[in-house]
């Protein structure tokens, strides 16, 4: 870890050390993700879990016309998109909004509440990811796990998740290539199942316009509700950011793969 006062809160670009002649030099994590892996960590982030666990409850609340919060999602997600590829390039180091917030402020306190935000997050969207996973796994293999086998089924998860990464960078990188393109390839089944059934002529196209909203909640309170939901399931590259000291010429590879992978 180095520190820089003028510079904002710790990085994990390296470890002071002393050199034979007595003068302090570092040692920089070494420059792993290529723009193509880049591209798969962030649309892996970006789809997640939320793509299968959030679409129902998103239709749920607006009925047919669920891709209108997912419309607005990407517009507002666009605009943060923007902002982090400003940021990112501007300070190509793994600290992300901590380090943006330092930048801008120089309040150490401030810096910290915006990590430990950024931290709860994370720990929040793990546990809701790792939570659909066990779910997922007990009906799919018809397990009939009670709510404290779910429970264990998901911690032990996460914590498989965990010491893959511990591991290291690369081999969590690539364990998420694998499980993006299995998640890819569902996504792919799914759009083929539904081709198949417009060309069957057993699509109900009249849906797609339907706006079914909860009897308690008006069309915009449902459309804003759903879009909080969508915006939910879209983020996740502002996770790459924190990659920037990883990837290979950062200042050049971030727009294009970010908004590549947004796309």
């Amino acid at each position: 870890m180095t520190t820089d006062p003028q510079d904002g809160p710790p990085s994990s670009a390296g470890t002071g050390r002393e050199g034979d002649g007595g003068t302090d030099s570092s040692t920089e994590l070494r420059r792993f993700m290529t723009p193509r892996l880049l591209l798969l960590f962030v649309v892996g982030d970006i789809l997640g879990t939320g793509v299968y666990a959030l679409t129902g409850q998103v239709a749920g609340e607006v009925g047919g016309a669920a891709w209108l919060p997912f419309l607005v999602a990407f517009a507002i997600a666009t605009l943060t998109a923007f902002s982090y590829l400003e940021l990112v390039t501007k300070y190509p180091q793994a600290a992300g909004a901590a380090l943006y917030t330092h930048k801008a402020f120089g309040v150490h306190f401030l810096t910290f509440l915006v990590a430990f935000t950024v931290m709860c997050s994370g720990i929040t969207s793990a546990s809701t990811a790792s939570r659909v996973f066990a779910l997922s796994f007990d009906q799919g293999f018809g397990l009939g796990l009670p709510t404290g086998g779910i429970l264990v089924l998901a911690l032990a998860f996460m914590i498989l998740l965990a010491l893959i990464n511990l591991r290291g960078v690369a081999h969590g990188v690539m364990t998420n290539v694998v499980l993006t393109l299995v998640e890819l390839t569902g996504l792919l089944l799914v759009l083929a199942v539904g081709v198949f059934a417009m060309t069957q002529g057993d699509a109900d196209f009249s849906r797609a316009v339907a706006f079914d909203t909860p009897d308690d909640k008006n069309v915009f309170l449902a459309v804003t509700t759903a879009t909080s939901l969508a915006f939910f399931a879209m983020v996740g590259f502002e996770d790459s950011v924190n990659m920037a000291e990883e990837t290979k010429d950062p200042v050049r590879t971030f727009p294009p793969i970010i908004l590549s992978g947004l796309s």
